[in-house]
């Protein structure tokens, strides 16, 4: 392909629609080169300094049902971004209203069930004799556990113990579309069950010692936490047939939900699926056969999951941690460090310095040239952040007050190999990500568009799995994404990894 000197804008349309091929290979950028054949168009690159702050994001963001795929359990307290501790909220919901639980019901126990998850290729089994209560049979437990996935400290002096605690709460949580923000505070009061977590769910199976039949299997992946039977038996059996059971408005109001919290402020955090939330009422009644009384076990399932209020309460203590002092002053020119946190922590602002896009313009305009590739470059700190933590892999990337995509996605989300964050040496130190921003800056340069900030948080968008679209700009994991890292910022000196842009253009 040859493109010659008067037909230079219309080349450097075809160039932007190189950025396709671009992204398809490792080395996107020196792909460009095929199109400066016969030296009749050079490429350049050249490095601009950018001026990046630290955002604060009020340690606030929606943590409603619309925004929990997975929801957040735990605390994580470290030096630098200090104390992040996050509870669940949730309204409960019967499976079944205006229940007859039969004559003379009696609760044996009830279990809070949560999902979270866990690494499926990393199991410990255990066999033990057991005598199971529902007839005091002899059998096998084989119980399979697997460790959670966690991110913090997965030990603490040898352990990873949590004291989970599951609260009543006491006032009325509203619709499940209705916004709520993870600052949010609700009263409770009952405690209705507690556990000691040490880090595995356990998927467990009970069988008869004498034949091998299945007594009982618990879900796959599951954590059980032991709530109060009495509670129940008067909380529901003894509400049979009254109007606070009767539909799900009476029920909200009567039964008005959980709190699922830990004691601790230090350890990890940990996800769990939340519509598959539930709290499962183990009975017994009387059933009356050919004249004959037994009294049968049975169960009633509450909703904990899908179509309720809920939401993840994230609280924080940042005294006397580096990201305080950090935030509690800004530099015009431009900040040091910059600290990024997943949950509602902190994130970042990006400026195109106004010399940089009048430099641009000016050889756009004089020099005829045409912008092939532009990245910003962000290196991760290696001085007050040098640890084996995860690092984010994507972040949640726009211009400041956006209600639409950035237009790199919008132009380029369809290309087979694009990705807006692209992350190298993820593991080690440092790491550091390139983010695409070539059709944001050609339409700066190039039509005059609005130098608008750029906002930097930790997250991901979310996608389709089956197409690879997004599913819009409010669908992400921000909520539930616990990461967080420090980058080098705006620095005064010629500190090679500071934020950069890097820009690539043909010239005639």
């Amino acid at each position: 392909m040859k493109i010659n000197s008067n037909k230079f804008f219309t080349a450097s349309a075809i160039i932007f629609g190189s950025v396709f091929l671009l992204n398809c290979e490792p080395n996107a950028d020196n792909l460009g080169e095929q199109f400066f054949s016969n030296n009749m168009i050079m490429g350049e690159t050249k490095a601009y300094d950018l001026i990046g702050n630290n955002l604060n994001n009020n340690d606030t963001l929606r943590t409603d049902a619309v925004r929990l795929q997975n929801a957040t359990l735990g605390a994580f307290n470290e030096g630098v971004f200090g104390m992040q501790k996050s509870s669940f909220v949730s309204q409960v919901r019967m499976n079944t209203y205006n229940p007859d639980f039969g004559a003379n019901a009696i609760v044996d126990s009830a279990v809070l069930v949560l999902k979270p998850l866990y690494a499926s290729d990393s199991i410990t089994t255990t066999t033990n004799d057991y005598i199971y209560p529902d007839g005091n049979i002899s059998a096998k437990k084989v119980v399979d556990s697997y460790p959670v996935l966690k991110y913090g400290k997965t030990k603490i002096g040898g352990k990873t113990i949590f004291n989970i605690k599951v609260n009543e709460v006491t006032e009325f949580l509203y619709g499940n579309a209705d916004p709520v923000y993870s600052n949010k505070i609700v009263a409770y009061n009952t405690l209705l069950g507690s556990k000691v977590f040490d880090g595995n769910v356990n998927t467990v199976k009970i069988t008869n010692a004498a034949d091998a039949s299945n007594l009982w299997t618990s879900g796959v992946g599951t954590l059980r936490v032991p709530l109060n039977a009495g509670f129940f038996q008067t909380k529901i059996i003894a509400k049979k047939g009254m109007q606070e059971l009767s539909d799900a408005s009476n029920f909200t109001r009567y039964f008005q939900g959980i709190r699922v919290s830990v004691d601790e402020n230090d350890g990890y955090l940990f996800k769990f699926t939340p519509t598959d939330a539930q709290i499962i009422m183990y009975y017994k009644y009387d059933l009356v056969t050919n004249g004959t009384t037994t009294r049968p076990q049975t169960t009633f399932a509450f909703n904990v999951g899908s179509g309720n209020s809920q939401f993840s309460q994230i609280q924080y203590n940042r005294t006397g941690t580096t990201v305080a002092t950090a935030l509690g002053t800004t530099n015009p020119n431009g900040d040091a460090k910059l600290f990024l946190q997943g949950m509602g922590g902190p994130g970042a602002t990006i400026k195109i310095p106004a010399s940089t896009i009048a430099e641009l313009k000016s050889k756009f305009q004089n020099d005829k040239i045409g912008i092939v590739t532009a990245k910003i470059r962000l290196y991760s700190d290696e001085t007050i952040w040098n640890n084996t933590y995860a690092k984010p892999t994507d972040f949640l990337f726009n211009t400041k007050n956006a209600t639409t995509f950035i237009s790199d996605i919008a132009t380029l989300a369809g290309a087979p190999g694009f990705q807006l964050i692209k992350y190298y040496n993820i593991d080690n130190n440092p790491a550091y990500y390139d983010i695409t921003i070539t059709k944001s800056l050609k339409d700066i340069v190039e039509t005059d568009a609005a130098n608008n900030d750029f906002v930097l948080n930790v997250g991901s968008y979310l996608k389709n799995s089956q197409t690879g679209a997004y599913f819009g700009l409010n669908y992400h994991d921000r909520a539930y994404n616990p990461n967080r890292l420090v980058v080098v910022g705006t620095t005064q000196d010629a500190n090679p990894k500071r934020l950069q842009l890097n820009v690539t253009y043909g010239k005639k």
